[in-house]
């Protein structure tokens, strides 16, 4: 696969009067499958908006396969979108909407109803379906047409806001697929949510936003590394002696702070030196005769990991 970034952004900013939308990012995005991942006012509508064309960045830059996206309908013809929000025409038949989208696109007429029948076979909606109209459609049935519109000018890139909102279980599986599907046969996927576990196993790239910032980026093994180098870890002990411990870790500088449970015997501690004070617990369980009895780490997952750059 092409190792050539399609998305460049350079100090990338965009406020609205004296809100500021974007703080100066920057950022690369590879070929494959890249997960936008930010709590709802993060900036990540933004940041669509602004690649897709549709906004002018304030400040900074970014570039699409190699030019600017605003105003520049030869860029856009390679970039396909599926919104959050449904304008589906519910008295219209799947292959019916997609013609109507693609005469707007600009697509020969003489190849409109096979381009349109093409799409909809990509996302693997049932030929039986077909013949309904969209209003009688379920959720999930109207992601896959609202995905096949986004596909049906056969694009380079296509940008998903939220795609997984509002559906069961198998659904989101489906979408999952059908996404891997699209990004294996090379075209480019970004995949906006405000929940990353639902992208740790879609995305090979994530991009973490908050206020506005890149808070963290790279694969998720990257984004681990990055994080335990700079933040805190957290750990549970229970043991035989908890108050002889806890006056033991009075004197420890390797530590942000703890609290003992009275009720379960358990201390809660934060660590800043992780290494240095594992060392160090072991001299003091054996040289004190405190029996450890349990050890519990703060899960180490991304969502984890997420939640501490967060706050």
């Amino acid at each position: 696969m092409n190792s050539e970034p399609i998305i460049e952004a350079k100090e990338l900013s965009r406020w609205y009067g004296l809100v500021l939308g974007l703080n100066k990012i920057s950022f690369s995005i590879l070929p494959g499958i890249t997960g936008l991942v930010g709590p709802n006012g993060a900036g990540k509508s933004t940041l669509i908006q602004i690649i897709n064309g549709r906004l002018k960045p304030s400040s900074g830059t970014v570039k699409v396969f190699g030019e600017a996206p605003w105003n520049n309908p030869a860029i856009l013809k390679h970039t396909g979108y599926c919104p959050e929000k449904e304008s589906i025409h519910e008295y219209m038949k799947p292959v019916e909407w997609l013609t109507s989208l693609g005469m707007i696109s600009g697509i020969p007429s003489r190849e409109i109803k096979d381009r349109a029948v093409e799409a909809l076979k990509l996302t693997q909606l049932e030929e039986k379906h077909w013949s309904k109209n969209l209003g009688q459609y379920s959720k999930g049935m109207r992601q896959r047409v609202k995905l096949a519109q986004a596909l049906i000018h056969r694009p380079k890139l296509v940008i998903l806001d939220e795609p997984m909102n509002g559906l069961d279980p198998m659904a989101r599986a489906m979408v999952g697929d059908i996404l891997k599907s699209i990004a294996s046969n090379g075209t480019s996927v970004i995949i906006s949510s405000h929940i990353l576990h639902e992208l740790e196993t879609l995305s090979s790239r994530l991009i973490l936003m908050n206020w506005g910032r890149i808070i963290g980026s790279g694969t998720p093994d990257e984004i681990s590394t990055q994080t335990h180098r700079t933040k805190t870890e957290k750990l549970t002990i229970k043991c035989s002696h908890p108050m002889k411990l806890a006056n033991l870790l009075f004197q420890e500088d390797t530590i942000n702070g703890f609290d003992l449970n009275r009720t379960t015997n358990e201390i809660n501690i934060t660590l800043h030196q992780p290494e240095i004070f594992y060392s160090n617990i072991v001299h003091w369980t054996n040289q004190h005769q405190i029996e450890i009895e349990e050890i519990r780490h703060q899960s180490k997952s991304l969502q984890s990991l997420f939640q501490q750059l967060t706050n």
